[in-house]
């Protein structure tokens, strides 16, 4: 964590460490140089998973979290941004190719937009669907009687 701050300064909000594991919460803008600097200088090789959190009543809702793991070092790196819903968050796709669904899914689930993604669409639900179902505000009984019957022309089961 030492390094990040010397390297990054006052872009890295906040750091801790929990059950061994470094976590910095970092300025959404530098979220591409700092993702950069950690698999080439601090050797975090693997993306393991890229998500977010919907924290519905703070001003910056959403918490996209990215965790990382250095085969070399044996050791895990967690990062998060906060960003508004209105925000895009820098793709990090460019850097680990297995961000490519990753954010595809957050995108998907909660609505972030992920600025630079080569091919931002849904992945899991139909290209036609209204909203985002892991926001906390979202929901989804009306979403699906609406999609069910516009879709497939009958009522839903809920």
């Amino acid at each position: 964590m030492k390094r990040y701050k010397e390297k990054f300064g006052s872009a890295i909000l906040e750091s801790w460490i929990d059950r061994k594991q470094a976590i910095l919460v970092v300025a959404r803008e530098l979220l591409g140089e700092i993702a950069l600097y950690s698999r080439d200088e601090e050797k975090f090789d693997w993306l393991s998973d890229l998500t977010a959190v919907d924290w519905p009543k703070r001003d910056k809702r959403f918490d996209v979290v990215l965790l990382m793991y250095s085969m070399e070092k044996n050791e895990r790196l967690r990062l998060k941004v906060h960003a508004t819903a209105d925000e895009r968050v820098p793709s990090v796709q460019g850097i680990w190719s297995t961000a490519n669904w990753m954010e595809r899914e957050a995108f998907d689930m909660f609505g972030v937009v992920f600025e630079g993604h080569p091919d931002l669409k849904r992945i899991l639900l139909p290209d036609e669907w209204q909203g985002y179902p892991l926001r906390k505000d979202y929901d989804i009984l009306t979403q699906d009687t609406a999609w069910v019957r516009e879709n497939l022309g009958i009522e839903s089961g809920q």
